[in-house]
This record gives structure tokens, C-alpha cells and sequence, in this order.
């Protein structure tokens, strides 16, 4: 048997992400829409066949799928190619090793000097007892110091592969500045209710749920034309923890083109007390995982606990959506006492979810010169 790797319609992309009821290791960056959102990239749906004399099919079975994000080499017929969380594959199966051939050769033909994949295979856990007991402890500064509480052989040799064929991961982590986190913090909902989720957080984040709703705080969907109103904080957020905001158009392509390829796709949510915006939030789902993608929230009416009140609709909606996982994103594997980020970690962990770590994005210099600089081209001006 033979895997290929030949371009795909967004249709039949799609149709295997939602398959048997929708996947829950897919991620939204691996959706046909994503590519419309990165309109600053060249975008394109990929398939990975598997060939054999007995697969039904005239083109092979689909054993996997990609999105494909492409930058061009200024003045150059050359392209960065990447694919942000993917590509979507079996990566415990038995065909990573000639899949991973069959994306090299598939992009080299197409002018690529260089690859880069982050596969969502989890390498390791850590649940909410060893996170909390890791920050307690002074002598500990990072999660990678502590025994996680599982971790996946998959993902060991996943390593060792990617190794053997010539990819690199990033150094430290960085490049292009287009890189996803390798630490995100997931709450598992799979066979659970709300109930059972609530009972799992911590005391302050059940009495920050309880003390919003007895305040009259209100969580409520809101549509395109609200998304003014989410700016508006979101810039005040940015200004208040000190990152460079995106601008409102990103978030008015972003809602329209998920919302265009499925109409459940991504949520707008809005806390208000007493007729005032504390809160709002982005909540995107694929299949069985739904993420909290973007939020903001006011300096005023903190104690009215907004911030809580939203999450835990995206929380409860995520549940009566089906899905297995609410994913909070990233986070570092820092816990330091003197961390700035470690309230990042606190705040998550309150959820009663764990720290999962992902092998990170690796890159296949095809050609080491160009490779090399367009990372400085990318990362002029740092």
C-alpha cells in the first residue's frame, strides 16, 4: 500500500472532520474556513490517500486531511508551507512514517523550502491535584520538572520519527511568529454533566459562579453586528495585560467565514451586569471539542465576577453541544512564584481540568539557506 497526498475540495475536507459525529482531535486551524480567515496566507485543502487494490475507491481511502497555509518568499516562486495543529491523522497509526513522506514530496513539488506541523497528539498529562500541588511547592518551576500523570508512547514515537526524517522542532519554540502554544489546559466533559463539572471546580471558582448570577450578571449570544461592542473591551484588555490587539475587521472576517462554513462554528458571548458589557468571549467548535478562542473583560465591575459567569455558559453549552473536551488554549509550563503568566495557570486550574502538552511544531527545512532567512525576514523588527 502507497500514501499520497493529493489537493481535496473543502467539501470532502469537511465531510471527514465531521464524520461519526465530528472528531474531537481536530482543530478549528484545520478547518477549509481557517485558510479564508489567514487571508494574508495562500490556503489549500489536502487529503492522504491510501492506495491499494482493494480500497472500494477509485483514488484510495482518506486516512487523513490538511490545511495548508502557504507564504511566499518575496521575489521568490518559493513557499513557506504550514499547517497550524495539523495535519489531522491518525498519529498512533502505522502510516505516520509514509504520511509525512507523502506531505514532503506532495509540497516540495509545489515550491515549498520548508514544512511545519504541530500534530495535536497528547504527549503528556497533568491533572488539577499535581498542577496545584507543582505551584505550591517553591522548589518547582516548571511542569516539565514534575512526573506527568499520563503520557502517551504514541507521541514518544512520533518524536523519535519526525527526528529520524530529518524535521526540527522550532528553536525554543519560536519562529515566523506564526506558532501555536505546546501547553494548553483542557476541562474533560466526556460522559459528564454539569453538575459533576461544577462539583470539580475549586471553591472560588463555584462561589465566583454562584456570587455572578446572584448580582444579576446576564450571558447572552451575541451576532456580527455586536462584535463592535467585544472590540471595544478587547482593546482595553490588550492595553491592561499589554498585548498588541488584533484589529476589529480580523474578528469580523474570522466570524464570518466559520459561520458561513457551519453556522455552529464559533459564538459570540456577552456578560452584562445591570445593562453594562464586563465580558464577552469567542467560543469555536469542531466535532467533540469545543475551544474558549478569544476574551475580554472590563477593569470596571471585576467583583461582579463576569469573567466566571461567561465561561461557565461556554462550559455548559459546550457539554449540550456533545462535546468531549473545552479546551482553554495555551499556557506556559511555568509555575514559578515570580511567573507573570503563573495567574494565567491559577485561573484555569480553578476549572478542575489538567495541563496536556502536545509535541510541538516541527520544521522540515527542504531548503536550509531559504529556510533560514525567511525566519529572519519573519522575525525583523523583534
Amino acid at each position: 500500500m502507497t500514501i499520497v497526498v493529493r489537493p481535496i475540495d473543502p467539501s470532502r475536507h469537511l465531510a471527514f472532520l465531521d464524520a461519526d459525529g465530528g472528531r474531537a482531535d481536530a482543530s478549528f486551524l484545520q478547518t477549509p474556513a481557517w485558510g479564508r480567515v489567514k487571508s494574508d496566507w495562500r490556503s489549500e485543502s489536502i487529503g492522504f490517500f491510501r492506495e491499494s487494490g482493494d480500497s472500494g475507491t477509485p483514488d484510495g481511502e482518506l486516512i487523513g486531511v490538511g490545511l495548508v497555509l502557504l507564504r511566499k518568499v518575496p521575489r521568490l516562486k518559493r513557499w513557506f508551507a504550514y499547517l497550524p495543529e495539523g495535519p489531522v491523522l491518525d498519529w498512533a497509526g502505522d502510516d505516520v512514517t509514509d504520511a509525512l513522506k507523502a506531505l514532503t514530496k506532495f509540497l516540495r513539488r509545489r515550491g515549498a523550502f520548508a514544512i511545519r506541523i504541530g500534530p495535536t497528539v497528547v504527549a503528556r498529562r497533568w491533572g488539577t491535584d499535581t498542577v496545584k500541588a507543582a505551584i505550591a511547592d517553591d522548589g518547582v518551576r516548571s511542569l516539565t520538572a514534575v512526573p506527568p500523570d499520563e503520557h502517551d508512547p504514541a507521541a514518544a514515537r512520533l518524536h523519535h520519527t519526525l527526528r529520524h526524517l530529518g524535521w526540527k522542532p522550532p528553536k525554543d519554540a519560536a519562529g515566523f511568529a506564526a506558532g501555536q502554544p505546546k501547553f494548553n489546559f483542557w476541562l474533560p466533559l466526556k460522559g459528564r454533566s454539569a453538575d459533576d463539572v461544577l462539583k470539580g471546580m475549586n471553591q472560588l471558582w463555584r462561589r465566583n459562579i454562584k456570587k455572578a448570577a446572584k448580582l444579576g450578571v446576564e450571558v447572552s449570544e451575541g451576532g456580527p453586528d455586536d462584535l463592535g461592542e467585544f472590540h471595544r473591551i478587547y482593546v482595553e484588555t490588550a492595553e491592561r495585560d499589554g498585548f498588541t490587539p488584533r484589529a476589529l475587521s480580523y474578528f469580523q472576517n474570522m466570524f464570518a467565514a466559520m459561520r458561513e462554513e457551519d453556522p455552529g462554528r464559533v459564538r459570540l458571548y456577552l456578560a452584562r451586569h445591570e445593562g453594562d458589557l464586563v465580558a464577552a468571549t469567542l467560543w469555536v467548535r469542531v466535532g467533540r471539542h469545543a475551544w474558549y478562542s478569544y476574551g475580554a473583560s472590563t477593569s470596571d465591575k471585576r467583583e461582579v465576577r463576569g469573567s466566571n459567569a461567561i465561561q461557565w455558559r461556554m462550559i455548559t453549552d459546550a457539554i449540550d453541544a456533545g462535546c468531549e473536551i473545552y479546551d482553554l488554549r495555551g499556557i506556559t509550563d511555568s509555575v514559578a512564584g515570580d511567573d507573570p503568566h503563573l495567574g494565567l495557570i491559577q485561573f484555569k486550574v480553578g476549572t478542575g481540568g489538567e495541563a496536556v502538552e502536545y509535541p510541538g511544531e516541527w520544521d522540515l527545512p527542504i531548503n536550509p539557506i531559504l529556510h533560514k532567512a525567511f525566519d529572519w525576514y519573519m522575525n525583523r523588527g523583534k
